[in-house]
Order: structure tokens, then sequence, then C-alpha cells
């Protein structure tokens, strides 16, 4: 009985863990989200190695892995419909959204490097790209020299 209880607590308090993660890091996964349909839109759509690179840094990210796959890809989608209705409106709601982890320069630093990842899947990381990671770290208030942009 009392081993019972104890695996129901230690369960309890790990399903706890996890849902105040998500709440704590979401503004993040948004941003991420974001940030790589901006690269995507910007070399003409996003091709499955791009899709592949984002869906591996999230299943690999402590701070994203607590996000189903669907709820991210929701978000991805939701960027690219966007984009895809306006290309300027879809740019400016995707910085709105980037520019709100902007007081976090850890996690402001991270989006970048992972949308210049996510802008090399394809093995041509080209100056449309690289513009619109430009565009990102001016609204995080980076410069993009320091991640040779």
């Amino acid at each position: 009985m009392l081993s019972w209880l104890k695996a129901k607590g230690a369960q309890a308090r790990e399903a706890l863990t996890a849902e105040v993660g998500k709440h704590k890091n979401r503004k993040f996964m948004e941003a991420t989200a974001n940030g790589c349909a901006m690269v995507a839109v910007a070399s003409n759509g996003a091709g499955p190695e791009e899709k592949q690179k984002m869906i591996g840094f999230i299943n690999n990210s402590p701070e994203l892995k607590v996000f189903s796959l669907t709820d991210v890809l929701a978000v991805f989608n939701d960027a690219m419909s966007k984009f895809e209705f306006d290309p300027q409106i879809g740019q400016a709601e995707a910085l709105k959204v980037i520019g709100r982890i902007k007081d976090n320069e850890g996690a402001a630093r991270l989006l970048v490097r992972v949308t210049c990842s996510v802008g090399a899947s394809d093995g041509d990381f080209d100056e449309k790209e690289k513009a619109a990671c430009r565009l990102i770290c001016l609204e995080l208030g980076l410069s993009p020299v320091d991640f040779e942009l």
C-alpha cells in the first residue's frame, strides 16, 4: 500500500512538473515555431529538411519536449498561414511573437541559433534566409554579427 502511494505521488509530481514547464516555456515554443516559419518562408516554403530540423530540436530540447508535437506544429502552421495570406502581415505577426522573449537573452540567442540551423538544414543557407535571421536578431536586440549574419 505504501509503495503504491509513493508511486502515485511521484507520478503526480512528474505530471505537475511537466504542466508547469509548459506554461513557463510556452513563449519560447511559440517564438521558435514562428522563427522557423519566418526562415522557411524566406526560402520559398518549409521543405521536409526544415521541418525535420525544427522537430528534431523540439524533441531534444528540455524546454520544449514537454509540448506535444501536435501543439508545436499547430503554432508553426498558424504562422505559415499568416505568411500565405500576406507576407508582410505574416512577418509582422511572427516578429511580434518572437519579440516576447526579448527579455531573456539566453532564450533569444538560442532562438537565433535554431533558426540559423533550420535555414541551413537543406544544405543552402541562402541570403534570404540570412536576412530573415538578421531581422529576428534585430527584433530581439541582438547583433547579427554575433551569429556571423
